[in-house]
């Protein structure tokens, strides 16, 4: 698609929960509110899951160690995580997005797309579709969500963080390319720290910056990641929103109270988790080829081992069997605090056909 064509353009809301799990936790207990309280992380090895927004005043954010939360905000409050409360309130909104339309495309427990083009309500304004939707999920739960709209998912997500907490944003399709000129490089989906910090060395801090570079440029810097930064800055994001989404892969993970030193422990835990991701697989009717190792390291490195077998396998015996062969494959570097296993190249996969050929329409929206 060159830049001279016209842009597919549709109505994508993405909506995001407000601190979720925190919410949640300030939902059931009002003792809570108002103040700074973290989701996990409690013990002297754990990790915040999700933070509160009085919490995240004082830097606390996910995936921080318990010990550095606390050392910002003395006065924060952990809570331990309720998983199975965060998953029935997750249905609850998720049938509320099913009232307005079908295409309904979750990415966590606590975000999802919806393709509004044409809705249930039959309502031509994306950006009252997404005031009502709020409005049903607070009325239903008691609890706020925040909202982006525009004509792409990819600029959906992004305006979606604009007026968090409880509030939304809406991208018109006439506003679209000065919006994405103007965004700060790091505002970017897809756009890490690792990244934005490549970028500001190659004079790349806004939109307008990434604009004036070359596919060529990019693809050089950055790979096939190069060719997505040029495409989305020119407005163009053609993934469409998958209702049926299907899984490239299924994963198991544990984050331990206390580091793991010996690979007897170690086996221990991989039981654990092999016996859960073997449930997990059971109930869904998947097998795969892949078997993947991952470790996470008291210093916070990642690392992560993988084998690919000439057959597809699900049974718990196997997986663990593959799974102890990658451990021994190397001695742990440290202390470990997470072990995962997952599968993939799975028996869900479908590699067959090229992509989908992208018919581009103008259409004229009331957004």
């Amino acid at each position: 698609m060159t830049e001279t064509q016209e842009i597919p353009q549709r109505k994508i809301i993405h909506v995001d929960m407000d601190a979720f799990y925190a919410s949640v936790e300030m939902l059931d207990n009002p003792e809570l509110r108002g103040k700074a309280i973290a989701v996990g992380g409690g013990s002297s090895r754990g990790v915040v899951a999700a933070a509160s927004y009085e919490a995240r005043k004082f830097g606390v954010r996910s995936a921080m160690s318990g010990f550095l939360a606390k050392k910002k905000c003395p006065h924060l409050i952990f809570v331990k995580p309720r998983f199975e409360r965060y998953t029935e309130i997750s249905r609850q909104i998720r049938e509320i997005f099913y009232e307005y339309t079908d295409k309904v495309e979750p990415l966590s427990l606590d975000e999802a797309y919806l393709d509004v083009t044409i809705n249930k309500k039959g309502n031509p304004s994306a950006t009252l579709v997404a005031a009502e939707i709020r409005k049903r999920i607070l009325d239903v739960t008691g609890l706020t969500a925040s909202a982006g709209i525009s004509i792409n998912k990819f600029i959906a997500k992004v305006a979606s963080d604009y007026n968090k907490p409880n509030g939304q944003k809406t991208v018109n399709p006439d506003e679209v390319l000065d919006f994405l000129e103007n965004l700060p490089i790091g505002k970017f989906y897809g756009v890490g720290k690792v990244t934005e910090e490549k970028m500001y060395q190659l004079g790349i801090f806004t939109g307008k910056d990434l604009k004036e570079k070359s596919e060529e440029y990019l693809t050089e810097h950055f790979g096939k990641s190069g060719r997505y930064y040029y495409y989305v800055v020119r407005g163009i994001h053609n993934s469409e929103v998958k209702s049926d989404r299907i899984a490239k892969s299924v994963g198991t993970e544990h984050t331990f109270f206390e580091n793991l030193v010996s690979e007897v422990f170690m086996l221990e835990k991989l039981d654990d988790i092999a016996n859960e991701l073997n449930r997990r697989l059971g109930k869904k009717k998947i097998a795969g080829k892949t078997v993947t190792l991952k470790i996470k390291y008291s210093d916070f490195t990642v690392q992560t081992r993988s084998k690919t077998l000439p057959y597809f396998i699900s049974d718990k015996s196997l997986i663990l069997e593959t799974v102890k062969e990658l451990l021994y494959q190397e001695k742990p570097k440290d202390s470990v605090r997470l072990l995962g296993i997952s599968l993939s190249n799975l028996n869900t996969d479908s590699d067959a056909g090229a992509p989908k050929k992208t018919v581009a329409v103008q259409l004229k929206f009331d957004f």
